[in-house]
């Protein structure tokens, strides 16, 4: 009998190679905007876009207004003239056709399908995971992907949680769990709902005291001696 038959996966940098495909989306952006793709380019952009991504989890931006506000600050602050939705589109174009996995995501989502129903629980921007999900080699092992926009509220807010249990039947609170990388998302979205939770920290960062991790793992196959 499985403690948590039912494991709800976050899906960027949790089970996608998120970092790789950002970063091909992103050199695609400067040859639009004719620049030369560099890491210093690209550190540049993601101070402009984390903080977005952190205010978006904190309520105070939407989604809508995230992915373009980005890029038109990227570009205000270069002093180039070329149109942020623009520069959006061909972004979220590269991130969708990327199905780059983190080691051992695949082995492991093979594994534990045979005994676990596994979803997707996700902030990311739907058209990029629909598509990727649909590309990826993770797809026969998904029941399900649930999509912030889908679901009118995104993680961590509580409404994301009650939008997804509606959905899964046998599901409760003491029979699932959150497994994510990201503490202001995923592991704060457990805590608001109540919910056991496994953080993925491949790098080692220092745990938080304001937080409940009931669980924290380094490699993906951890996950076989905890669900």
């Amino acid at each position: 009998m499985s403690r948590y038959p039912y494991l709800l996966f976050d899906a960027d940098n949790t089970l996608f190679d998120f970092e790789a495909a950002n970063h091909n989306a992103f050199a695609q952006v400067c040859k639009y905007c004719d620049l030369e793709y560099s890491e210093e380019l690209y550190e540049f952009y993601e101070s402009i876009n984390r903080p977005l991504w952190h205010q978006l989890d904190a309520g105070l931006v939407t989604k809508e207004f995230l992915v373009v506000e980005r890029f038109r600050r990227f570009l205000a602050q270069k002093g180039i003239d070329r149109d942020p939705a623009e520069c959006n589109r061909i972004q979220l174009s590269g991130l969708g056709s990327s199905t780059a996995l983190l080691p051992h995501a695949l082995e492991v989502v093979q594994e534990l399908s045979k005994t676990h129903q596994l979803y997707i629980v996700t902030n990311a921007v739907a058209s990029v995971q629909r598509s990727r999900l649909a590309a990826s080699e993770l797809a026969p092992y998904i029941t399900d992907a649930f999509i912030s926009e889908d679901a009118g509220a995104s993680k961590p807010n509580k409404a994301y949680f009650d939008y997804v249990f509606a959905r899964i039947d046998g599901i409760t609170a003491d029979n699932c769990i959150v497994i994510g990388d990201g503490l202001s998302s995923d592991i704060q979205g457990a805590n608001n709902a109540g919910l056991p939770c496994c953080w993925y920290n491949p790098h080692g960062e220092a745990r938080p005291d304001d937080l409940r991790i009931d669980y924290e793992i380094r490699d993906l196959r951890e996950l076989y001696n905890i669900v």
